[in-house]
């Protein structure tokens, strides 16, 4: 009797929720055409602090996806993560008919760095400017790191595996290989990824306190990584989720296998220890390899992490090709996210609804903003360049040390 072939994590569903565009289509169309949508912070309370360029989904109804019940008692990352995941199950054609009957074998998994920050600052001023009969009882749930698990699944009626990742900015690519691994231990359906909403006075003022966060004025030269003027990065809020299916399933269900998400590896350096993180992201990459069974040279885009610190800059470049060797300097590398922002954990889920997305399309994102560049990198700038990509990297570091990275193959390279 010849032996089964071993489960496959699939991506069969993307729903985005970006500064670029609130759907999936949307998001893709600006990322290829390497169009920045940075711009000053518009949010109502924080004119006078120093920060003053972001990645901001402006114009964000929630009311229009997002029942009324559900408002009242989540923040604005879970908003953002509800309506992602609407889109992303409805892009696997994955309904609530479909669900029912196996509500055990769906889960869900998210990453987030910041919380539902903006909740708890109302409510903190609603404590001590009116007292404490003035708090309402969701403070308790609305801000927690797993609020966006819990409501997608509640919402759902997901009953399968259900956690959070707080493992830095890193955390969003640790929340995707953990559906990977519960997809290959038995579960058919995770919905996984990261939403961010960082962009409030109270959420800012924390994030000050951060050195790699960019100060500069003007939106056309806040945030430009791996060039001479590189002076931190820029805040973003939004994010994307992924529908991660067993692969044979999902061709049962006459779905495309659009990509799969085949090796991970984490490790730790230290917070702003960027220097070390070089070693740590090099080990990273080697460990993501070998899990995918991949050679270095079989390796067609870099998604790059892109602090935007000469530093850190410095050290992803040598990591990339200290574990890439030979090919890691020709190896074409990209950061969509200078045109967006950098959306802590939700950063890389982008970054790989971005390499999914290239792999479908055969197009190769440019990095917006950014042309003048002073690494051995050949960083893709200007306009998308046209490949056959077949097997994507994507990267990413946490401002505490978090290192990670992920290997995905195209689904028709089977």
């Amino acid at each position: 009797m010849s032996e089964s072939r071993p489960r496959r994590a699939a991506v069969t569903g993307i729903g985005v929720v970006a500064p670029n565009g609130t759907s999936t289509e949307t998001f893709w169309k600006s990322v290829q055409q390497g169009i920045s949508v940075l711009d000053e912070v518009s949010r109502e309370g924080c004119e006078d602090l120093p920060l003053r360029v972001a990645g901001e989904v402006r114009g964000f109804d929630p009311t229009a996806a997002v029942e009324g019940r559900l408002l009242v008692q989540t923040d604005r990352f879970t908003h953002f993560a509800l309506i992602a995941a609407d889109l992303a199950l409805e892009d696997a054609r994955l309904g609530r008919a479909d669900t029912d009957d196996s509500p055990f074998d769906v889960g869900v998994v998210t990453a987030a760095g910041s919380g539902g920050g903006e909740f708890g600052q109302r409510e903190l001023q609603q404590l001590w400017g009116k007292g404490s009969r003035f708090v309402g009882p969701y403070q308790s749930i609305a801000w927690f790191y797993a609020a966006s698990t819990g409501q997608i699944s509640i919402r759902r009626g997901f009953k399968g595996p259900c956690s959070v990742v707080a493992a830095d900015e890193a955390g969003g690519l640790d929340a995707l290989a953990h559906a990977a691994r519960a997809v290959r231990r038995g579960t058919d359906v995770i919905v996984a990824g990261s939403t961010e909403a960082p962009i409030a006075p109270y959420s800012l003022v924390c994030q000050l306190g951060y050195d790699e966060l960019s100060r500069e004025p003007d939106p056309a030269r806040a945030y430009q990584p791996f060039t001479e003027h590189a002076c931190g990065f820029v805040p973003a809020e939004g994010g994307a989720m992924l529908v991660v299916e067993e692969a044979d399933s999902a061709l049962r269900r006459g779905l495309p296998v659009r990509a799969t998400l085949d090796g991970h590896a984490a490790t730790f350096t230290g917070a702003s220890r960027w220097t070390e993180s070089r070693a740590g992201l090099a080990q990273a990459i080697r460990g993501a390899l070998d899990e995918a069974g991949c050679a270095p040279e079989e390796i067609d885009v870099v998604f790059a992490d892109a602090l935007g610190v000469p530093e850190a800059d410095r050290a992803e470049a040598l990591a990339i090709a200290d574990a890439l060797g030979a090919h890691g300097r020709r190896v074409p590398v990209t950061a969509p996210k200078t045109g967006i922002g950098r959306g802590y954990c939700a950063a890389p889920v982008l970054d790989t609804a971005a390499a999914v997305l290239a792999m479908e399309h055969g197009l190769i994102p440019p990095t917006p903003g950014v042309f003048d560049i002073c690494h051995d990198l050949d960083l893709v700038t200007g306009r998308a360049r046209p490949a056959d990509v077949r097997t994507a990297l994507v990267l990413s570091r946490g401002l505490m040390g978090s290192n990670a990275a992920l290997v995905l193959r195209h689904g028709a390279a089977e």
